[in-house]
C-alpha cells in the first residue's frame, strides 16, 4: 500500500509541476487540470521508455557538447509527451528548453515536500497508535 500512495504522489507531484510550467514558461499550454494528470503520465513514460532510448543514441553528440546536448533529448522528450496529450502542447523554443528544466525543479521540489510530509503522517500515526495501545 506504501508504494501505491508513493506513486500516487509522484503522479500528483508532476502534474502539479506541469501546471507550474504552464504558469512560467511561454508556449507551454495545458488546458484543464485531467490534461495535466493524463500530461503527467505520458511524460513519466515517455522518460522510462523513449529517453533512456534517445540518450543511447545521442551519446556521441553528447561528448561533444559536453552534456549540452542533454537539453535536446529533454526538449524532444517534453515535446513528444505534449503530442500525446490533447490540451497540452509545446510551441517555441522556450518551451522547449526552459519547460523540461523547471518540471524537473518544481518536481523535485514537490516530491521532497510530499515525501517528507507523508514520513511526517507516518511518524505521527505511529506514534499516536503506539500511546494508544
Amino acid at each position: 500500500m506504501n508504494n501505491t500512495i508513493s506513486i500516487v504522489l509522484t503522479w500528483i507531484a508532476t502534474a502539479l509541476s506541469l501546471l507550474v510550467v504552464d504558469l512560467i514558461v511561454p508556449g507551454v499550454n495545458l488546458s484543464t487540470f485531467s490534461a495535466a494528470l493524463i500530461a503527467a503520465v505520458a511524460v513519466g513514460l515517455v522518460n522510462s521508455f523513449v529517453k533512456p532510448i534517445l540518450s543511447v543514441l545521442s551519446l556521441p553528440l553528447n561528448l561533444v557538447t559536453l552534456g549540452l546536448f542533454s537539453l535536446v533529448v529533454n526538449g524532444i522528450c517534453f515535446w513528444l509527451a505534449a503530442t500525446l496529450v490533447p490540451g497540452f502542447s509545446v510551441h517555441g523554443i522556450l518551451a522547449f528548453i526552459f519547460g523540461p528544466i523547471i518540471l524537473s525543479a518544481v518536481n523535485a521540489f514537490l516530491s521532497n515536500y510530499l515525501a517528507q510530509r507523508s514520513i511526517d503522517l507516518n511518524l505521527t500515526g505511529n506514534s499516536t497508535k503506539a500511546i494508544g495501545e
